[in-house]
């Protein structure tokens, strides 16, 4: 039995990207919640051996040391240095507001909130980068299976509503008192289609083509997985497990700097099926039973607080600052898209408001946030604690 459920760690995510390839409506509902599905199923039926739990924790610390290198294989900093000085500033605005109304959070339900502290980092992961950040930052801060699911299911139920808001009613309600975009001709469409493809299409992903490219950047993330385990026996308690996650992330950036490694975009895509793969697992672990019976229901209460301000809060917040600092409407949603929603939500939102000119900073500005995501949520975690 335990042969059949780790092959079904494997194998599930990747029948769900080629399933993504087909059926348009999986991708729009999200890799991850299906990720998420299957292996809180899997977890709950009864069929998962009890003296499984040290090997999942083993093989989700595996996953998570291959796939952040992997998904930072593909940044370009040089891109960075480029973007224009307003939609720079758009961005640190907005890390600033997640950062404040993350502390903000803390202080009001910090009593009410078991490691609350926890919580607060696993925010600013999500909300400055994404799934890969949050996936990461769990497995540093040692957060309990039951307890980052909780905060992921909120966080994507409310996730979903700022998104729609951000789709249709964001640029009306913002653009009376955000000045109006000017165009710059920075950007063309062409150059739009061809980055947000290397992010979202998983095409021809599974062919022989691609597979010499994707067996290098798996060699070279295996060897940062070793160094980042390597560092684990410097460190006692969640330390080891932070001080991993760090040392990945860095030389994850440092190996992006080398043309050979950063040229093949597919080591994003191959990053990101060991995150679901991750998500598969910690699924599995969680109890439905505990995290939503009646007695969690004031804990599930406060977290939706919490996660609420943290989302919700920061956008208007961000509103504020980009009013006193001149920002744009446009550059204001599309920043707040990149940060809370991550890089593959930014073609929806840029297309609603008929504006791609924005979609390029706009993904340059999610790929940062999972540069940043997991140095400034442990950084704050801790903070708090």
């Amino acid at each position: 039995m335990t042969v059949v459920i780790i092959l079904f760690y494997l194998v599930y995510p990747a029948v769900l990207l080629a399933l993504g390839n087909r059926y348009a409506f999986i991708n729009k509902i999200g890799v991850v919640v299906f990720a998420y599905i299957g292996g809180l199923i899997l977890g709950n039926v009864g069929i998962v051996p009890e003296q499984m739990e040290s090997l999942q924790g083993d093989f989700m610390g595996v996953t998570i040391l291959l796939g952040i290198p992997l998904v930072l294989f593909s940044e370009n900093i040089l891109k960075w240095v480029k973007m224009a000085r307003y939609t720079f500033l758009s961005l640190i605005l907005g890390v600033v507001s997640v950062v404040i109304m993350v502390f903000v959070g803390y202080f009001l339900l910090k009593d009410h909130i078991p490691e609350a502290w926890k919580i607060g980092g696993l925010l600013i992961g999500v909300y400055t980068g994404g799934t890969p950040n949050l996936a990461a930052i769990a497995r540093g801060l040692n957060v309990s299976e039951d307890l980052y699911i909780l905060t992921h299911t909120v966080d994507l139920a409310i996730g979903a509503v700022v998104l729609l808001f951000l789709i249709t009613g964001a640029k009306p309600f913002f653009g009376l008192f955000l000045k109006p975009y000017r165009s710059t001709g920075d950007y063309d469409g062409k150059e739009g289609k061809k980055v947000v493809s290397e992010f979202e299409s998983y095409k021809g992903f599974f062919s022989r083509k691609y597979f010499p490219g994707i067996l290098k950047s798996f060699v070279y993330a295996v060897v940062i997985f070793g160094i980042g385990y390597g560092m684990t026996f410097l460190f006692k308690g969640d330390a080891k497990d932070t001080a991993a996650i760090l040392t990945v992330t860095t030389l994850g950036l440092l190996f992006s700097l080398i043309p050979a490694v950063n040229g093949n975009k597919k080591s994003f895509h191959l990053g990101m099926y060991f995150i679901y793969v991750f998500c598969v697992i910690v699924a599995s672990k969680a109890n439905l039973k505990e995290i939503f019976q009646p007695d969690s229901a004031e804990l599930l209460m406060y977290i939706s607080i919490y996660v609420a301000l943290a989302m919700a809060g920061s956008l208007f917040l961000h509103a504020l600052l980009s009013k006193i600092f001149g920002i744009t409407n446009d550059d204001f949603i599309i920043t707040s898209t990149a940060l809370s929603n991550s890089p593959p939500f930014v073609p929806v939102v840029a297309s609603a408001l008929k504006n791609r000119e924005v979609m390029i900073p706009g993904m340059i500005i999610g790929v940062i946030g999972y540069a940043i995501g997991n140095y400034l949520g442990v950084f704050i975690a801790y903070l708090l604690k």
